[in-house]
């Protein structure tokens, strides 16, 4: 078999980089255990979300960091700074208004995954409230899930990788609502955000009377009509993601045409990903978006026969050990692990961002064979 193969020709490279997140990981464990982290300062050392911005959209990351970690490991002290999340993120909760299409991201990483791995009934009544929130948005004349709420019609490719909240909370309790509104937002976004290139719309604005797409919007993007790396990965993960929990094989197909683009604008830069594919030629890279699109890759390699294995999984690979070599830092006076992230273009460009920490550390446990998927 090709991906087993493939995978213990990189046993080596793929055992020794998990051991230094795990050395790394277990010690921001604990130093950072009251933290919700999006960056770091100047001091290197994670910088802090509670309080004001506790709703902010990539709180969540942190804490299911450490529940991937502690799956793998078992080590108590992941565990407990993942529930201590938990508790801190219980402050977004409290003002329905403030609620928005990032549900999955800051709940369903966190209290999504104590509930699978740990029976939490509270964990399981929070993301389902959350789930429920999620599924409020959504527009019944125009088939799509509202992004945020100054925006009545906007929609965005980012909600892609939430959707997983509603088909979770469809598999608990038993009620298809969540999956069909899911599956509408995800049918939308095949013909609206997705090109036929397999190029990635980063923002729609909708008519929310028919849904009808008004214009298109660049978003974090180069401009009007680029291609935002992470978009795109937003996309090539999302899509697999819906394959994998509906098994609608337009959504495999998507995720493949978008994952075409991806790779092919990764090989022409020695696999290291710039934060726009149609931006001017220049050094600007976005690692986030090379983790979100490993993981995705990871799984697209596991859903298509043995013969188009190594199209996906070689690149995936490749695009990890590529930023592990330029972006990662093991010193253990820094507190992020990727660095080289990038806000948006033209904005905090080259920064450690914690979500790509999280889907680099989800890219190396599948590859190491973990069987939790935190979606």
């Amino acid at each position: 078999m090709f991906y087993d193969e493939y995978i213990e020709k990189n046993r080596e490279w793929i055992e020794e980089t998990f051991a230094k997140l795990d050395k790394k990981l277990s010690r921001t464990a604990v130093s950072s255990r009251n933290k919700l982290p999006y960056t770091v300062g100047p001091d290197g050392k994670h910088d802090d979300k509670t309080g004001q911005d506790v709703n902010w959209w990539t709180n969540g990351f942190w804490g299911g960091l450490m529940w991937l970690m502690y799956e793998k490991t078992g080590n108590e002290d992941y565990k407990k700074t993942a529930e201590r999340s938990e508790e801190l993120l219980s402050g977004a909760l409290t003002d329905y208004l403030i609620q928005d299409h990032d549900s999955g991201f800051r709940h369903h990483l966190v209290s999504g995954a104590n509930y699978r791995l740990t029976g939490n009934e509270g964990s399981k009544s929070r993301n389902l409230y959350c789930a429920a929130t999620l599924a409020s948005r959504y527009n019944i004349s125009g088939k799509y899930i509202r992004a945020w709420n100054w925006r009545e019609g906007w929609t965005i490719i980012d909600t892609m990788m939430n959707l997983p909240q509603l088909y979770w909370a469809s598999n608990v309790i038993g009620d298809t609502r969540f999956k069909k509104i899911a599956m509408a937002h995800a049918d939308m976004a095949m013909v609206e955000h997705v090109r036929a290139d397999g190029s990635v719309v980063h923002i729609c604005s909708h008519d929310p009377e028919d849904g009808h797409v008004i214009e298109t919007i660049g978003g974090q993007g180069y401009g009007v009509g680029s291609a935002w790396s992470r978009g795109a990965s937003w996309a090539l993960y999302g899509f697999i993601l819906s394959y994998i929990h509906t098994e609608k094989q337009d959504y495999l197909d998507t995720a493949k045409k978008v994952a075409h683009y991806f790779i092919s604008g990764c090989a022409i830069n020695e696999w290291l990903p710039p934060i726009d594919f149609r931006a001017p030629i220049e050094p600007r890279y976005d690692s986030t978006a090379g983790a979100i699109a490993a993981c995705g890759l990871i799984e697209i390699a596991k859903a298509v026969p043995e013969n188009e294995k190594a199209t996906y999984l070689i690149p995936a690979i490749n695009i990890l050990k590529a930023m592990e070599e330029k972006f990662c830092s093991w010193d253990e006076s820094t507190d992020y692990v990727l660095g080289m992230g990038s806000e948006a273009y033209g904005r905090c460009e080259h920064i450690p961002i914690i979500y790509g920490d999280f889907f680099f550390a989800e890219a190396i446990l599948k590859l190491l064979g973990s069987e939790f998927n935190p979606w």
